[in-house]
C-alpha cells in the first residue's frame, strides 16, 4: 500500500539515497538538493513515498511566493518504477494539497523530454497553461 510520510530525522538518509534511472537524471533534482531546499525554504513540504515499510520515492509541494500552489518534485526510485507508485503518490498528494491549502488550482512543471511524466500528469487531468519556465512546460489542474 502506497502512503506519504513526513521526512524525519529517522528516514531522511533513506530518502536522500533514492535515485532516478540514469535516463531520467536531467528530469528531477537529486533528493538531497530537494531536502536542503525544503530546509531553507519553509514553503516547501517534502514527503517520502512508501510502499508498506519501504521508501520508494519522494515528492514535495508548496506555496509559491505569488500565492499559487505547486507540486515541486516527484520522483520514484529506479528500482521501484513501473509499479503504479507515481500515480498513487500523485493522487495522495493532490488530496493532501486540497485538504491543507484549500487551493482550487495546482501547478507543476516538467522537462519537455519527460514523456512518462507528461503522460502521467495528463492522465490525472493536468493541462498545459501556456507557460514555459526555466525551459520546463507548466501544467495546471483545476478542481
Amino acid at each position: 500500500m502506497v502512503r506519504l510520510m513526513e521526512v524525519t530525522v529517522d528516514n531522511w538518509r533513506q530518502v536522500a539515497k533514492l535515485k532516478t534511472a540514469e535516463s531520467q537524471k536531467g528530469f528531477v533534482a537529486p533528493n538531497s538538493f530537494s531536502l536542503a531546499q525544503a530546509h531553507y525554504m519553509p514553503n516547501c513540504k517534502p514527503l517520502a513515498i512508501y510502499c508498506d515499510d519501504t521508501p520508494v520515492g519522494f515528492c514535495m509541494h508548496g506555496l509559491d511566493p505569488d500565492g499559487s500552489y505547486w507540486i515541486i518534485r516527484l520522483m520514484i526510485d529506479e528500482n521501484h518504477q513501473s509499479r503504479g507508485y507515481g500515480r498513487s503518490a500523485m493522487e495522495l498528494l493532490l488530496e493532501v494539497i486540497k485538504r491543507e491549502s484549500g487551493s482550487r488550482t495546482v501547478y507543476l512543471s516538467f522537462e519537455p523530454e519527460n514523456v512518462w511524466g507528461k503522460a502521467l500528469y495528463e492522465s490525472l487531468g493536468f493541462v498545459p497553461d501556456g507557460r514555459i519556465e526555466d525551459g520546463e512546460i507548466v501544467y495546471k489542474l483545476e478542481y
